[in-house]
């Protein structure tokens, strides 16, 4: 029996309430009933090294994909970093750990090695399971399969609902995991994440094979699960909300320093940058470019909340940034490595704005016919670079070559080739 069949089996107030979708996208049977307690109850948090062998040991001796899920703070806390992580396995029951108390847990990892991961938005999790040690050789994503299937919504919520016919309380999603004691309603939500995981990938692979797209979704996560870590964002500032206002290299400079200084003072306080100053208010003190500590004050973001000394060390980074020379203030944009923004393509290169129309048209159409999201047909950026700089000979081969080259699985290699081939061939898509 599943995990979803023994819970409505164990609660009067819990039935299951679903399928797997049929032909005609219809998921669920019934009246979706709301999932109110985990089956065993909410296990205890486990935060020290007896109770984690423990935990290693039982997750190591159960059976079949392992159903993992962290919970971060973001908002409230420096970085990406798990404040608790959840697991559930067949025959080892669900498991909450505190990666706080318990920093390194590459024996759990290394325990599971091998065995398939179940995470829902795989690609968020990852990074903060990885510094903890936790790191999947091979993966199922729960969304990513939602994505693939062709559901509208796909939100573990909506998921457990559409296909399982249970209703998840998602009222703590946002709450700062970082507090402790962890107050036992979050507990409780935690728990559920990763009640009905597993029921939810097994119903989707179902799914998935009857739509002929399980091989394409494998291929999926194969590759998720072989990325290597993301490479640290180049100039991350620049990413400050309301950039588009900042025009002026010594403006640019502002917000460089002005970041940066925040960006050190919330790693040194572990809390989240925009708590220590918000964008808006980084964008306001460049556009202005105060002059002294009360000229700066009188700016939004810098009001009468703000100490002395606070607005001292924010008026500093912008002198700092004022007595910069010309040479060391930052340039406009950032670098270009790919094509130009395809709105600038028709005064640039109008046989490349033909291609890429043509190319678009044509994928929309793929996507349209295989129900799922563009995105998930080809990467937009892929077809960009390819209408871009076309292959020297369009044919068959060399566009595979190309697709495959920017990192396209060989399911979206076999689909998309024929749709480029014939955009990069059509009239008035060639280079003069």
């Amino acid at each position: 029996m599943t995990d979803a069949q023994d819970t409505a089996a164990d609660s009067a107030l819990r039935t299951t309430g679903g399928t797997p979708p049929d032909d005609a996208g219809s998921s669920v049977t019934g009246t979706p009933v709301p999932l109110l307690e985990p089956r065993e109850g909410i296990p205890p948090v486990i935060a020290d090294e007896a109770a984690l062998a423990e935990v290693v040991a039982a997750f190591a001796a159960g059976s079949g994909p392992v159903a993992v899920d962290a919970e971060r703070a973001s908002g409230y806390r420096y970085g990406q970093r798990a404040y608790l992580v959840q697991l559930r396995r067949e025959g080892a029951g669900s498991a909450l750990i505190d990666p706080v108390a318990c920093p390194d847990l590459s024996g759990l990892g290394e325990a599971l090695s091998g065995v398939e991961w179940v995470l829902h938005a795989a690609t968020q999790d990852l990074p903060c399971l990885r510094e903890i040690g936790m790191i999947p050789t091979r993966l199922f994503d729960t969304e990513l399969a939602g994505r693939l299937a062709g559901f509208p919504r796909v939100g573990l919520g909506a998921m457990v609902e559409n296909v399982l016919g249970f209703v998840l309380e998602k009222g703590h999603s946002a709450v700062d995991w970082s507090t402790r004691p962890l107050p036992e309603p979050w507990l409780r939500y935690a728990a559920l994440d990763v009640e009905l995981l597993v029921d939810l990938r097994d119903a989707l692979e179902k799914e998935l094979d009857r739509q002929g797209k399980l091989e394409w979704a494998l291929q999926e996560f194969d590759a998720i699960a072989a990325a290597p870590p993301a490479e640290p964002r180049k100039d991350p500032w620049r990413r400050t909300s309301g950039m588009h206002k900042v025009r002026r290299r010594r403006q640019l400079a502002v917000v460089r320093e002005l970041w940066q200084t925040r960006d050190r003072i919330a790693q040194r306080r572990d809390v989240s940058p925009g708590k220590v100053l918000s964008d808006a208010a980084i964008v306001e003190a460049a556009l202005a470019l105060p002059g002294s500590v009360h000229a700066l004050a009188a700016l939004n973001g810098f009001g009468h909340r703000t100490g002395r000394r606070q607005l001292e060390q924010w008026q500093a980074a912008v002198d700092r940034a004022k007595a910069l020379s010309e040479s060391a203030l930052p340039q406009p944009g950032q670098p270009v490595t790919g094509p130009p923004p395809p709105r600038a393509w028709a005064d640039k290169d109008p046989a490349a704005a033909a291609r890429l129309s043509a190319a678009r048209t044509g994928v929309t159409a793929l996507a349209e016919e295989l129900g799922m999201p563009q995105e998930n047909v080809v990467s937009p950026d892929t077809v960009r670079r390819i209408c871009w700089e076309p292959p020297k000979t369009v044919d068959a081969a060399s566009v595979a070559g190309a697709l495959a080259g920017y990192g396209a699985r060989p399911w979206q290699v076999e689909l998309v080739t024929p749709v480029l081939v014939a955009a990069l061939a059509a009239k008035g898509t060639q280079a003069p």
